[in-house]
This record gives structure tokens, sequence and C-alpha cells, in this order.
């Protein structure tokens, strides 16, 4: 059996080492991805009556509007006769004990989502005035108008699509291969082109879809956007990072490979001496290995000349 003495190069010249580190940190990955509206926060005005535009406000595609701002003054027939009825029914049962025919005619008028000030207008005033406005839902831009002055629609139809981007999906697109990584994932940093601040979220959602043409799934981070900064389309560079753990490392300069497998030089116990030790290894980034077996904390390496130990331990049989 060939002791450690003996099992090692013997080199007359200066060499560079290194210590094995055991550092904290965390593996991280880039793709790309776009900004995409939140769904949740799309809101679509469909009037449940049909009617005619007698003055438009929201006359422009992606103005701003604000929650309970006017969007349209309308006449619907349907609406103009609710309210006509409440009137009636309020005047006819104010004098009577029977108040059911009253919470039907109010009720009519919030079903068809008549705003409760213009409902509560109906009775202080005693008067019916023939046009009913809507109002908006949610703050937000418009960006689908699908009427103009003039214009008559019916019930149901979708006359303003209002988006709110106080918050924003980035939609990106990952590899099958990265999923199971992905899984483990607690932070990512997403930046743009057209800012310099960086957004950072720490939750994710997977689409459960993938799709067999790109062999791609969808993954989705959600980003705050008080300042309107973003929208959608943008391009976005996302970095993703996985929890911080400890690891054993050391540069790639102090690892060779060698017949399929990997190997160091570790500082043997006399001067000048240098042992080839078979190790396991992972790469944490483009300049660094994670060792998984062979060696411990504080252990020192060769770091440079790597063929010419590789070439002596060749000559020694060492390998």
């Amino acid at each position: 059996m060939v002791s450690a003495k003996e099992a090692s190069v013997q080199q007359l010249f200066s060499v560079q080492t290194v210590k094995v580190q055991k550092i904290k940190t965390s593996h991280s990955k880039k793709n790309y991805g776009f900004v995409k509206a939140n769904e949740a926060r799309v809101y679509e005005v469909s009037p449940r009556f049909g009617g005619f535009v007698e003055k438009l406000y929201a006359d422009k595609i992606y103005k701003y509007v604000k929650k309970g701002e006017p969007l349209a003054v309308v006449y619907s027939p349907e609406v103009y006769k609710a309210k006509e009825d409440y009137v009636n029914s309020y005047n006819y049962t104010k004098n009577r004990p029977n108040k059911g025919m009253l919470k039907s005619a109010k009720l009519k008028l919030a079903l068809l989502e008549v705003a409760p000030n213009e409902i509560s207008q109906v009775i202080k005033m005693r008067k019916v005035s023939p046009n009913t406005t809507i109002y908006a839902p949610q703050s937000g831009y418009i960006f689908m108008k699908n009427i103009n002055e003039g214009s008559a629609f019916n019930a149901k139809t979708n006359l303003f699509e209002i988006v709110n981007l106080d918050d924003v999906w980035v939609e990106v697109k990952v590899f099958e291969d990265d999923v199971k990584w992905l899984k483990h994932a607690n932070d990512f940093r997403v930046s743009f082109k057209t800012t310099d601040k960086t957004y950072e979220t720490h939750t994710k959602f997977l689409y459960p879809n993938l799709s067999p043409k790109e062999a791609t799934l969808t993954m989705r981070l959600t980003l705050a956007n008080k300042d309107h900064s973003l929208f959608p389309g943008m391009y976005a560079d996302v970095i993703s990072k996985d929890k911080a753990k400890e690891y054993l490392t050391l540069p790639q300069s102090a690892v060779i490979l060698k017949n399929g497998k990997y190997y160091v030089f570790v500082v043997g116990e006399f001067e000048g001496e240098y042992e080839p030790m078979e190790v396991d290894i992972k790469p944490l980034n483009n300049e660094t290995y994670i060792i998984t077996s062979g060696l411990n904390a504080g252990d020192e390496v060769v770091n440079n000349a790597l063929f010419m130990m590789d070439s002596d331990a060749q000559i020694n049989g060492l390998y």
C-alpha cells in the first residue's frame, strides 16, 4: 500500500493554494418575462339595461379614471320607468302601513345597478330624471371603449374595460428542468430597461400547464406598482434565488476533470508534496464549485498549475 508521503506529487516550483471555505449563499437563475395586467384588477362596465349615450365623459382610450367618477350619462327607457314606479310607490305607500311595494320598486333599481345616490335623489327630489349616470367601479385606465356620444347599446354590452395597475403580473417562461429548483426559490428580483428600480417579491405561482412545443411552463410574479411605472407589454429581467444554505466551496481553478472524475491536489504533510484526491462537486456559479464529499472546511489544495500536477501524478501512477 502506498503511504500518504509516497502517494504525492513533489513540486519544486512555487504553487498557489486555497482553503476549502464554508459559505452561506443561494443559487440564482436568470429568466425573462413580460408585464401583464393583473386579471383580478380588470373591470368590465356592462350595464344591466339598454339605452342611448347622452354624454360621454370617458371619451378617450387609456384615459385614467377614479373610482366613482362618471363615465357616461345615458337615457334608458327601462331605468326611467323603474324610477317612475319607485316615486309612485313612495307616494302611494307613504300614508299606508304596507311598505312592500316601495321595497320592491327600490330593489328593482338596485338590481339594475343604478347608483345608490341616484336612487336616493329620486325620493329626495320627488322628480324623475330621464337620464342616469354610469360610474367607474374602480380606479384605472380605460383599455377598451365600445361607445361614443349618441351610441345605442343593449343590456349586458361591455361598454368599457378598466384596468387598475396598482399591481401587475410578470409572466416568466421557465424550462421544465427548472421546475424542481423553482419550487424552492423564494426571492425574485425584477428589473426593467425603463427604470433603475429593482422590484422584489417573494411569492410566485406556476401555471399547471406545460407548452409541449417549447417544453416550458409559465411562472407568475406579482409586483406592487403604485406609481404606475410598469405597464403591460414591458420586457423584464428576472433573477430568482433559492433559500440561502451553507456549502463547502472551492474556486473552479482548484478542480481538475480526469477520466470523468473530479480531483483536487491536497497539500501534503511535507513541503512541496501534493496528493491527488477525488471529490464530488456540483456548480454553484460560473466561478465556484460546491464540494459535496471528499473534503472538509479548512483543507488546503492547489489553486494553479493543475496541468503540471496532473502530468506528475500520471508519471508517478497516482491515478
